[in-house]
């Protein structure tokens, strides 16, 4: 199975600095205490690590480590402030990096399904919100289209087929996911075949009565209180005012 790695280079210029390798050896040294004990902890020999540290040393011009002798210890090592103030200008840029490059909100899908005033819900086996109800939905697949995605997912957690009746509408508060940024497109669905199961991440799949819900997992209440006050073949307005 192949898989996609992204390296970091801290550069002064064109000179190479750090790296991941390199910010690791020289936190071991600061936890250890130990140059020789930090070599063994990344398989490599006393002379490669010291080589090393006194590589990045020449090339940012600073002294980085701090080595003595003598104590209980006979011997032993720490970063200077300059050492210090090298990984964390490394970890700072690259977390922002990262930050900029990779956090984005996770596209998921729920369905809203209503038959004799009841409407289908799981009750989540796993955190978070473990024990509560919830309106089944999942994640969206990359490369796969959210319609497809709400019909699979459904199917997945209750056994229905089901199809689209209407889109219900879009819910991004930052916040409603305990687990980070989502983003939902929630679909008003019509059964049409299928055996009510409960999925593997369900405890019970069940019709529960719309006017006496118990507490609900993420923003499911305001979803089906959405549903209850939508009419028509329209999406139902939903932007909400962020507080």
């Amino acid at each position: 199975m192949y898989h996609l790695e992204c390296k970091y280079l801290l550069k002064k210029g064109e000179d190479f600095i750090i790296s991941d390798g390199r910010a690791r050896l020289l936190e071991l040294v600061e936890d250890t205490g130990s140059i020789s004990e930090s070599a063994r902890e990344l398989d490599m020999s006393y002379r490669h690590a010291w080589g090393i540290i006194k590589k990045i040393e020449e090339t940012v011009g600073e002294k980085l480590v701090e080595t003595h002798r003598g104590g209980k210890n006979k011997g032993g090592a720490a970063l200077t402030e300059d050492g210090k103030d090298l990984l964390e200008c490394y970890h700072e840029l690259k977390d922002k990096h990262e930050g900029k490059v990779y956090r984005n909100p996770a596209l998921t899908v729920d369905g809203v399904l209503v038959e004799d005033d009841k409407v289908l819900l799981i009750k989540r086996k796993n955190e978070p919100f473990k024990g509560r109800y919830a309106l089944p939905g999942g994640f969206v697949e990359y490369g796969e289209v959210v319609e497809d995605a709400v019909v699979r997912e459904f199917k997945e957690e209750t056994g229905l087929d089901c199809v689209i009746r209407r889109l219900l509408g879009v819910y991004s508060d930052p916040d409603r996911d305990p687990r980070g940024h989502t983003v939902s497109i929630v679909f008003e669905l019509e059964k049409t075949g299928g055996r009510l199961k409960a999925d593997s991440d369900a405890e019970e799949v069940e019709f529960l009565q719309l006017d006496s819900l118990p507490a609900m997992a993420f923003d499911h209440d305001e979803i089906i209180e959405d549903h209850l006050l939508s009419t028509g073949d329209q999406p139902v307005s939903n932007i909400r005012t962020l507080k």
